[in-house]
C-alpha cells in the first residue's frame, strides 16, 4: 500500500469557488480530517501551497522524516496538495515540509487549518476531530432577541490567562472557567462576555493578537471541546459570547503563515502594504481571492462550529488606511490617489454581508479609531456593514475629563458634553478596554483625582455616566471592582481587594447598573437613535452638573439623569422637567452600600415653577461626585 493514497474532499465546484474567493467553508475541506477510506481509518490532509515543488506531511508517526508521506498536487492549478494517509489517528502531531519552486527554499509549517495545536512554546499541529453535543438550543433559538441592537448590551472583556489564576500561578482551564467565570459574570449581571483572542498564538506578551492557529482555540487552557463547554455554559446562562478576531496582521514566526510556500502567499508582496511597522508583523493580501476566502471562512468557522454570537474585529483602522502608521514615501496611494485601502474595505464589506446572511442574530463590532464614515452602516447603504463601532473619542474625552481635579472641571464642560454632537453618527459601543489600563496609563481607579473617598466616588460616577450615556457598554475585567494596579497579563487580578468596602462598593455599583440597564427600556431601546436622548441642561459648567433624559418607545418609561462632577453637595437644586409627575430615585451612586455618604432623595414631586424652558420643575439634592437616576 502506498504511504499516501490519492483522495480528495474537493469537488470541481469547490475549486471554482476557492479560486474566485467565494468558498467560505474551507475548514470543511482544507486541513486534516479523520475519515475512513475503503474500510481503512486514517487522515486526509490538504494544504494550499501553489509555489511548492513538493509537500511532505511530517510528524510523530514518521519520526518527522521528510519524503515519507508526500502529498499529491491537484491537476487544476488550484495550488492545493492533498492525500489520505492510513492509520493516522486523532492526536497525531504533524507539520508540512514544503520545498518551493522559488530557489528550492524549504519551509516547515504548522497547518493553517489545524483545529488544535501543541501547547506553546511547541508549534506542531494536532490531528483532531471534536465530537460535541451542544446544550444551548434555547439560546440559539432566541439569540436574535438577546443580541439585537435594541437590546441591553453590557460586555465584560476578559483575558483568560489573567482573569483568575490558581495558587501556583497556573492558568484556570476552560472547564474551570466554565464554572467560575460563568457564575461571576451572571452574578454581575453582564449580558455578554468578550474574550481577547483565544485562537492559538505563540507569544504570551502579544495577549493573543499575533495569531498562528486561526482555527484552533489555544491549548493553554484545554482542548477545543473544552472551549465549547465554556461557550455552551455561558449560553445556558443567557450570556452572549464575543470573540476578538484579528484579520489585520499575523506574526513572522517560522511555523506561521509568513512566506508559507517560499512565496508571499498570505501576506501582500509589497512591504508598503504587507508589513506592519508598529507591530513588526505581516499584513494579509486582501486583494488575493484565496486569502479572502481563508479569512471569511475563519470568521464563519467560529460562528458555525463554536456558536459565537459576535466578532469584535481588531485594528480596523490599520486595515482601511494605506498610510496607517507610515511616513510620507512609505505608502502608495490607491488608483484614486487617496489613502484608502480599497481591497481591505471591499473585504470587510463582503465579510460582514456573508456573516449576517449566514447566521441569525449575530453582530460584528469594529475597533475603528478614526472618523471613517459609515463603519456601522449597512453595505447596501454605502457602509462597511458592521453592527457596532467602538466610540474611542468618547472614551478618550471622558477619561481626560475625569482625571482633572474637580475644581478645574467647570472650565471643561464642553469636553464631557462633546460626545453628544456625534453620538448617533454610528452605532457606538462605549469601551473602557484593556488598552486603557496598561503601558503606564494606570488603572481606572488610579486615574481618578482626589483623596481615597473621592477616587472611588469618581469611579462610581464614571460608571453611572457610562451606563446612562447612549450606546452599548464594555468594561475590562478588574475595572468592575476598582482594581488599583495596572493590568498584568502574567498574573491574576487582585481579587483580595473585594473584601474591602470601597472595592466591593464599586462591584455593587456595576452589578446594579447592569440590572438597571437590563430592566429599564429607556436605556437601550433607542440607544443608537437621537430619539433616545434629550438634554435638560448641559450648560451648568459653573457647578459641573449635567442633566438629560433617556427615552424608549413608551414615554412613561423615560428616565431623568443628573450628574454632579464635583465633591460639593448641592441642596435644593432646581431642574426643569417636561411634565408634571411624581419621580422616584431608582439609582444613586452615593448610597452607603456603594461606599457613598448616603445623600439620597425620597419621593420627588414636580412643582409649577418654570425652569429650563419647562413650565414644571423639581428640587432635588445632588450628592457629591454622584449620579442620580429618576423614573
Amino acid at each position: 500500500m502506498p504511504n499516501v493514497e490519492v483522495h480528495s474532499l474537493f469537488t470541481e465546484f469547490d475549486i471554482n469557488l476557492f479560486k474566485a474567493g467565494k468558498h467560505f467553508q474551507l475548514y470543511e475541506k482544507l486541513g486534516s480530517h479523520l475519515i475512513t477510506l475503503n474500510g481503512i481509518k486514517g487522515t486526509y490532509f490538504s494544504v494550499w501551497a501553489p509555489t511548492a515543488n513538493s509537500v511532505s506531511v511530517i510528524g510523530d508517526f514518521n519520526s518527522w522524516q521528510v519524503g515519507e508521506h508526500e502529498l499529491n498536487v491537484r491537476w487544476d492549478d488550484s495550488g492545493i496538495w492533498e492525500g489520505f494517509i492510513p492509520e493516522i489517528e486523532k492526536g497525531a502531531l504533524y507539520k508540512y515540509s514544503i520545498r518551493s519552486n522559488n530557489q528550492g527554499i524549504r519551509t516547515e509549517k504548522a497547518d493553517p487549518f489545524a483545529r488544535y495545536c501543541e501547547k506553546p512554546p511547541k508549534t506542531g499541529s494536532v490531528v483532531w476531530d471534536g465530537d460535541y453535543s451542544w446544550q444551548d438550543k434555547a439560546w440559539m433559538g432566541y439569540r436574535k432577541d438577546k443580541n439585537g441592537l435594541d437590546k441591553p448590551y453590557s460586555v465584560y472583556e476578559v483575558h483568560l490567562g489573567s482573569w483568575k489564576r490558581k495558587e501556583d500561578n497556573q492558568f484556570l482551564s476552560y472547564l474551570e472557567l466554565a464554572e467560575e467565570l460563568v457564575q461571576y459574570v451572571k452574578e454581575m449581571n453582564f449580558t455578554h462576555v468578550e474574550f481577547m483572542p483565544i485562537m492559538e498564538y505563540p507569544y504570551d506578551p502579544s495577549w493573543g493578537y499575533q495569531l498562528t492557529g486561526f482555527f484552533a482555540p489555544t491549548s493553554r487552557f484545554g482542548n477545543p471541546e473544552e472551549f465549547k463547554v465554556l461557550v455552551d455554559k455561558l449560553h445556558q446562562n443567557d450570556i452572549g459570547v464575543i470573540l476578538d478576531w484579528v484579520p489585520s496582521h499575523f506574526p513572522e514566526d517560522a511555523h506561521g503563515l509568513g512566506f508559507f510556500d517560499g512565496s508571499h502567499l498570505y501576506e501582500h508582496p509589497d512591504r508598503r502594504k504587507g508589513y506592519h511597522p508598529d507591530w513588526k508583523s505581516l499584513i494579509f493580501n486582501y486583494g488575493r481571492n484565496e486569502v479572502r476566502a481563508f479569512l471569511i471562512s475563519n470568521a464563519m468557522f467560529w460562528m458555525d462550529q463554536f456558536h459565537v454570537d459576535a466578532l469584535r474585529v481588531d485594528a480596523v483602522a490599520s486595515m482601511i488606511y494605506l498610510d496607517y502608521s507610515r511616513e510620507e514615501g512609505e505608502w502608495e496611494p490607491n488608483i484614486y490617489g487617496n489613502n484608502e485601502n480599497l481591497e481591505a474595505i471591499s473585504f470587510l464589506k463582503e465579510m460582514n454581508q456573508q456573516l449576517y446572511a449566514s447566521f441569525d442574530g449575530i453582530q460584528t463590532i469594529a475597533e475603528e479609531s478614526t472618523a471613517f464614515s459609515g463603519v456601522s452602516r449597512p453595505v447596501d447603504l454605502g457602509g462597511l456593514g458592521f453592527g457596532m463601532k467602538w466610540m474611542m473619542g468618547w472614551m478618550h474625552d471622558t477619561l481626560e475629563y475625569f482625571k482633572k481635579e474637580a475644581i478645574y472641571r467647570k472650565h471643561h464642560q464642553n469636553d464631557i458634553t462633546f460626545s453628544m454632537t456625534y453620538a448617533f453618527s454610528e452605532n457606538f459601543m462605549l469601551p473602557f478596554s484593556h488598552d486603557e489600563v496598561v503601558y503606564g496609563k494606570q488603572s481606572l481607579l488610579n486615574r481618578m483625582p482626589g483623596d481615597e473617598w473621592q477616587r472611588f466616588a469618581n469611579l462610581r460616577l464614571l460608571f453611572g455616566y457610562m451606563f446612562t450615556h447612549p450606546g452599548a457598554k464594555l468594561i475590562f475585567m478588574g475595572g468592575e471592582f476598582g482594581q488599583s494596579s495596572e493590568w498584568d497579563f502574567q498574573k491574576s487580578l487582585d481579587w483580595h481587594l473585594t473584601q474591602y468596602n470601597f472595592h466591593s462598593g464599586i462591584q455593587e455599583t456595576v452589578k446594579d447598573l447592569n440590572t438597571i440597564y437590563k430592566n429599564y427600556p429607556a436605556l437601550y431601546e433607542k440607544q443608537f437613535s437621537t430619539e433616545g436622548f434629550q438634554w435638560i441642561d448641559y450648560g451648568d459648567g459653573e457647578n459641573s452638573v449635567l442633566a438629560y433624559i433617556r427615552k424608549g418607545h413608551d414615554a412613561k418609561n423615560d428616565l431623568l439623569v443628573i450628574c454632579n462632577f464635583t465633591p460639593v453637595q448641592r441642596d435644593n437644586y432646581r431642574l426643569g422637567v417636561p411634565k408634571a409627575t411624581k419621580l422616584k430615585e431608582i439609582f444613586n451612586s452615593d448610597a452607603e452600600k456603594y461606599g457613598g455618604s448616603g445623600v439620597l432623595n425620597a419621593k420627588i414631586k414636580t412643582e409649577k415653577i418654570a425652569s429650563h424652558t419647562y413650565k414644571n420643575s423639581i428640587e432635588i439634592t445632588l450628592p457629591p461626585l454622584g449620579i442620580v437616576i429618576l423614573q
